[in-house]
């Protein structure tokens, strides 16, 4: 691939020429316009968003605070947020909280002492009041995937009921007559919602009983653990929901350490939609979520609030797309 040096030899100009062209940052008279421009169309040299974001002037700083940084589901999501920040010109700062309140307090303080232009959060454990004194600085705020304590924020979010009634439907579909739900941490807005799309659909049938609801946290641990207990309440279960897809692929492990073949005795589908569920065997189908465009839209959302100092607060639901693979 073509670099900005080798723009500025074929055109027989500066680097730093070529970058004020690029940036219309600075004066460039037409003649090396059209140089730089026809050496650019000739080396077919396509500018980084990421360059060009390092290039401003000044790189202001936002923080992107996680609950748990071993789940790929969050550095799918941190990637997204951080290719518009800097784009944008804008540091992002990671911060992996562990779902502890008083961690994600420390970061607040110091971050905002060092005056941080603003906050995504990804995580359930801050209080109301936490983040009404966040606002009351004037501190900007966006709210992404699973707080529920965010009034007079934005928030984004998928369609996560609209996911749960999906993963159920699509079993049925596929001939299961008794399907379980491994569901996450009833703490967390996101896990509520797809317990509930769940029950919306399998409620409607004899076969359903709260003993085929399994509690699990979200990590492949508790999805093998999960397995265990619902296998021994429902030995003829014959599908699987898992709330999130490491749940999900923790379950295809209990499954097959039990000699259970996936999908021919049991089918099973998760939620997110990470790059994970394709390296399994079987591949895990999955409910997935927007996750690049969500990200995108929590860091465009953000440094809009942060440059018009302010902005409508709004909700936004995404929707989820069922992708089915070896697992159904």
């Amino acid at each position: 691939m073509a670099t900005i040096r080798d723009v500025a030899a074929l055109a027989g100009v500066s680097v730093a020429t070529v970058s004020r062209f690029i940036n219309r940052n600075g004066y460039v008279n037409k003649e090396t316009e059209r140089k730089v421009k026809q050496a650019i169309e000739v080396l077919n040299y396509q500018p980084s968003s990421i360059a060009r974001g390092l290039a401003g002037k000044r790189m202001e700083v936002v923080a992107l605070v996680l609950p748990d940084i071993s789940n790929p589901f969050f550095p799918e999501l941190a990637r997204a947020v951080e290719d518009i920040c800097l784009s944008r010109g804008y540091t992002l700062i990671l911060c992996n909280s562990d779902n502890e309140r008083e961690k994600e307090l420390a970061y607040i303080k110091s971050l905002h002492r060092n005056s941080v232009a603003g906050f995504i959060f990804a995580t359930d454990s801050l209080l109301q009041e936490d983040l009404q004194e966040l606002r009351q600085s004037g501190t900007p705020i966006v709210v992404l995937d699973r707080s529920g304590n965010a009034d007079n924020c934005s928030i984004i979010r998928a369609d996560n009921r609209k996911g749960g009634t999906l993963a159920v439907q699509h079993l049925l579909d596929k001939g299961c007559r008794k399907i379980a739900h491994i569901y996450g941490p009833q703490s967390i807005v996101t896990a509520r919602e797809r317990l509930e799309g769940y029950e919306q659909v399998a409620q409607q049938y004899s076969w359903y009983s709260p003993s085929l609801l399994i509690p699990g946290n979200f990590r492949v641990e508790s999805g093998i653990e999960a397995v265990q207990s619902l296998l021994e309440r429902h030995p003829d279960v014959d599908g699987i929901f898992a709330g999130n897809d490491m749940m999900a692929i923790g379950a295809l492990k209990g499954l097959i350490r039990r000699g259970i073949r996936v999908p021919e005795q049991i089918a099973l589908c998760g939620f997110d939609g990470i790059g994970m569920t394709r390296m399994t065997e079987p591949e895990l189908t999955t409910i997935a979520q927007p996750i690049a465009e969500m990200g995108k839209m929590a860091a465009e959302i953000l440094i809009g609030k942060i440059e018009s100092n302010g902005g409508e607060n709004r909700f936004y639901e995404l929707d989820v797309q069922l992708i089915e693979r070896s697992s159904t």
